[in-house]
């Protein structure tokens, strides 16, 4: 249970997973590979924070909605695996920004997601990482993060 102390270390309270909202399932395993469903950043049913970042959200909303899709994101890995330590590698992290036009610091907002992955799993967190802008993401969400994980 070191990730779970870790978290516990840090401050945070892991939620319990998150029922899909569409038709789609959290987590989908291939072999060794997980490949874990978009998350964004939902705090008991309802978005922290919603809308573009660099217009309605600010950085520090949008890091913060970061960590919260990492958050969620380890909620149904503990639910699929019921231990992370079982967690072998974070392999891939996709962060999807939803940016005003002219916005180009996605890659500072997925730089929170990735620091919380680290502090957590250690070098097991370090990870390939893709940051996009995107002019929309469902529910107007400013961040979603899905994931590529080892086990």
């Amino acid at each position: 249970m070191i990730a779970e102390k870790r978290i516990e270390e840090l401050g945070i309270e892991l939620p319990l997973a998150s029922p899909p909202g569409a038709m789609y399932i959290p987590v989908k395993q291939l072999g060794n590979a997980l490949f874990v469903a978009g998350q964004v950043p939902f705090v008991d049913g309802k978005l922290l924070v919603s809308g573009k970042v660099g217009d309605t959200v600010s950085m520090e909303q949008a890091e913060e909605a970061a960590r919260r899709c990492i958050i969620n994101l380890m909620a149904a890995l503990k639910d699929y695996l019921g231990d992370l330590d079982k967690v072998k590698n974070i392999t891939k992290i996709q962060v999807f920004v939803n940016s005003k036009t002219g916005f180009m610091q996605q890659h500072l907002v997925a730089n929170a997601a990735s620091q919380l992955l680290y502090d957590v799993f250690g070098e097991k967190g370090r990870h390939a990482r893709t940051a996009v802008g995107t002019n929309q993401l469902p529910m107007d969400a400013p961040v979603e993060i899905e994931a590529i994980v080892e086990v």
